[in-house]
């Protein structure tokens, strides 16, 4: 792909440790304290879980890599040291603000982690820029030729579209952003052991509960800047991508049986596979925003269906039976 895409406040108090047990809480993590972290990895399959926790507060994943050794990766999610983008000053690797709410422009988004719609029907403005802006730097070729959203939509459709479908997920976007960050995490973790190179392959392969992932990273030599003109900075095309199960493929194949050979091969690529820039779980976290429908969009539903938050038969359900609409229909402008 050609290119890659705060005022913002530390979540004070009450709102903080609500927002923190709902972003946290995971009752199928598992615990573990006796193994050795990434980069001591193991001949053999670790008998965990994955994603585990080790001694209650370092939140790992289990990989596999090029050479088949298995290991697990610290990808705790939290606020760390910048991460800066920059041919002037440097560039600075951290994890950033990975904890941080728009709480000023969307106080309801940081308390429950899902937004007003009421608010959002009444915004002027986010982190002070006019969305009448945002929405002309977010379309294609504006800020990126591959665009935020695409020429038929707007940022207040979008984040109201897919708050809807989140919400029926019965889910929160701090969520949805949880396992992305935790693959960003091991991105730096591999940035840290100075495994990054041009032609990146050391790792290929993420257990992520009862599924496997296959992982693919591809950099680039320039950085996208946010729409939102806050520090949020992108330079690398991230892809995850599962395989469906049997039982996925006969639900999927008899559900939505009216489709023609093209869709059906579209749905389920579309559902099975990811491809976002590091910009994204920011995004998500902090503004409850999964981009429009373009090459970079990270839809929600995918999300759940890949790290296996719901079941294809839950999400289905709870999306009701409009999988095929919830992943392609875009969010027109009215």
């Amino acid at each position: 792909m050609e290119d890659f895409r705060s005022a913002q406040k530390i979540i004070p108090g009450v709102k903080g440790l609500i927002l923190a047990s709902l972003f946290l809480s995971d009752p199928s993590y598992g615990q573990i304290t006796n193994l050795k972290l990434y980069p001591i990895s193991y001949d053999y399959m670790l008998e965990i879980e994955s994603p585990a926790f080790i001694n209650d507060t370092v939140e790992t994943i289990l990989i596999v890599t090029k050479d088949n050794k298995y290991a697990l990766v610290p990808v705790t999610v939290e606020n760390g040291k910048p991460l800066l983008y920059s041919r002037k000053v440097g560039t600075y690797w951290g994890k950033d603000n990975q904890m941080f709410v728009d709480e000023g422009d969307f106080p309801t988004l940081a308390i429950t982690g899902l937004h007003s719609e009421d608010r959002l029907d009444n915004i002027a403005t986010i982190t002070g820029i006019p969305i009448k802006i945002i929405n002309c730097t977010g379309r294609p070729n504006a800020y990126s030729t591959a665009g935020f959203m695409a020429d038929d939509e707007d940022l207040i459709s979008i984040l109201k579209n897919d708050n809807k479908t989140v919400q029926k997920l019965g889910l929160t976007h701090p969520q949805l952003a949880k396992p992305l960050f935790q693959i960003w995490n091991l991105i730096l973790k591999e940035r840290e052991l100075g495994n990054l190179n041009p032609f990146y392959d050391n790792i290929n392969r993420i257990y992520y509960k009862d599924h496997i992932l296959n992982f693919r990273l591809i950099g680039s030599k320039g950085w996208q800047i946010s729409i939102f003109m806050d520090e949020i900075q992108g330079k690398h095309n991230i892809h995850i991508d599962r395989k469906l199960t049997d039982k996925e493929e006969k639900f999927i194949n008899e559900k939505y049986s009216f489709l023609n050979p093209e869709k059906m091969k579209n749905l389920k690529y579309r559902l099975s596979n990811l491809d976002f820039s590091e910009m994204l779980p920011y995004y998500i976290m902090r503004y409850g925003f999964y981009e429009g429908h373009t090459d970079y969009r990270t839809d929600p539903v995918s999300i759940a269906f890949i790290f296996g938050l719901q079941s294809l038969e839950e999400i289905d359900k709870n999306i009701e039976g409009r999988l095929y609409n919830s992943l392609f229909d875009h969010f027109v402008s009215k």
